[in-house]
């Protein structure tokens, strides 16, 4: 379907996967993974990737191995434990991201983690800093947990997109709790169908990305799933495929579960074997 885009905010985009730069074995890999994956985003840590622990450049960072003329880059704010620390990040991804000219600068995709043993989002600190950055006119992409009345509450603060976890950051567990991203679609597309909702975190396999598709998620976000792969650039390529699979079976609509088999073939009409002259 070629006119089945995904539209954020200003952007468009034609792949609805986008990719971490986390986990590779060099920046080579890196490069030929996103190639295969056919992405369009590639999301980057700033604090992290970018920046040094003192706020200079590091040399040879993520940035520098980067097309920037061939993707979009979402920064994220990776590694921050409160509000303040992430919405300082995102500021600097601002202004990075607008001094190299990528249209990533004006977007964020925010992350405020609760602790470093379950990665898990803190809820007041998200909710505060999408409050702060949407007033500063970021376009905030925001990770949450799969929890529909926290999703409901930041898309009322202004998130551009919510993203809710299919299950902790790279646990590759896929969707554990598919009810509630139905319930999450549901809620916030009641009034808009075009809110973009973005599965993000915990996807192991291609077939844990159909299933985020299938549900009606807008994409999927992921990272650890292609990088710690025996064979990340087959695996980038796995879930490229997965996409595509999934927002297909979506759009077709699958059919019914049923307790009890219905045959594909009719059985109307069928001559009886136990009727007299059949042997």
């Amino acid at each position: 379907m070629p006119d089945d885009l995904l539209r954020i905010g200003p952007f468009t985009f034609h792949s609805r996967l986008f990719v971490g730069t986390g986990k590779y074995a060099d920046f080579d890999q890196m490069n030929t993974c996103l190639d295969a994956a056919g992405a369009e985003v590639v999301t980057v840590a700033v604090r992290r990737d970018v920046l040094t622990p003192q706020g200079g450049r590091k040399q040879g960072n993520m940035l520098e191995a980067l097309d920037l003329s061939r993707y979009t880059i979402l920064p994220n704010t990776a590694g921050c434990f409160n509000a303040d620390d992430a919405i300082r990040a995102a500021r600097l991804s601002r202004e990075l991201l607008e001094g190299l000219g990528n249209p990533g600068a004006q977007w964020v995709k925010l992350e405020v983690l609760a602790d470093k043993k379950t990665l898990l989002p803190d809820p007041v600190g998200t909710l505060e800093a999408t409050e702060k950055l949407v007033k500063e006119g970021l376009l905030v992409l925001v990770y949450t947990s799969d929890d529909p009345i926290m999703a409901r509450r930041l898309k009322a603060a202004g998130a551009t997109s919510v993203m809710p976890a299919g299950s902790p950051i790279g646990s590759g567990q896929g969707v554990l709790n598919p009810n509630n991203i139905r319930i999450i679609l549901e809620d916030l597309k009641e009034n808009n169908p075009d809110y973009p909702v973005i599965v993000d975190a915990g996807v192991g396999t291609a077939s844990d990305v159909t299933i985020a598709m299938e549900l009606g998620s807008d994409g999927v976000l992921l990272n650890t799933g292609i990088a710690g792969a025996k064979n990340p650039v087959l695996m980038a390529k796995a879930m490229g495929q997965a996409i595509e699979a999934g927002r297909l079976a979506w759009h077709s609509g699958r059919i019914p579960r049923k307790l009890y088999a219905t045959a594909s073939s009719p059985l109307e009409g069928l001559i009886n074997p136990s009727s007299p002259g059949i042997k």
